[in-house]
């Protein structure tokens, strides 16, 4: 099989996004200070290597559907779906919202091109799943940080 253009351009807006979340997640691994530190700290870093392995994943499959993809930095910076990450150091609070923030975009960004994927690629498709439930399970984790017991928000 060989890609469409549309799903080219679908894998592609999931793979910058994905790229973005990476280097936003180390930023804030980095970077960040205060309550609960050590456990985020490490929390951050289970999330850069997931991440970090399905933008490899969706990489390999367009070059699989004979597609190329484009992990330019000047790329990713153009065309991803992310807000910029804030420069120095993040309260951890502050941290918890902001990654929370940065997963919820990426799943509604391989929400968004899911059909069109599924539709010309189910294989694709089945790897935006399990990108999608693993992003949402760590959403729950890093937002529970912040949220008190009967508080949904």
């Amino acid at each position: 099989m060989r890609a469409t253009e549309t799903l080219r351009s679908n894998l592609q807006s999931v793979l910058v996004d994905l790229i973005e979340l990476h280097l936003q997640a180390k930023q804030a691994h980095w970077n960040i200070v205060g309550a609960n530190f050590r456990d985020l700290h490490l929390q951050l870093d289970e999330i850069v290597d997931a991440v970090r392995g399905f933008s490899d994943t969706i990489a390999e499959r367009m070059r699989a559907l004979d597609a190329v993809p484009d992990g330019r930095s000047e790329t990713v910076t153009d065309t991803t779906h992310l807000a910029s990450f804030p420069d120095g150091e993040v309260d951890t609070k502050d941290a918890v919202d902001l990654i929370t923030e940065r997963l919820t975009t990426v799943v509604g960004t391989m929400r968004a091109v899911h059909d069109e994927v599924d539709d010309e690629d189910p294989t694709s498709a089945d790897i935006l799943h399990g990108a999608i439930a693993q992003l949402e399970q760590f959403a729950w984790m890093v937002s529970a940080e912040n949220r008190t017991a009967g508080n949904q928000d």
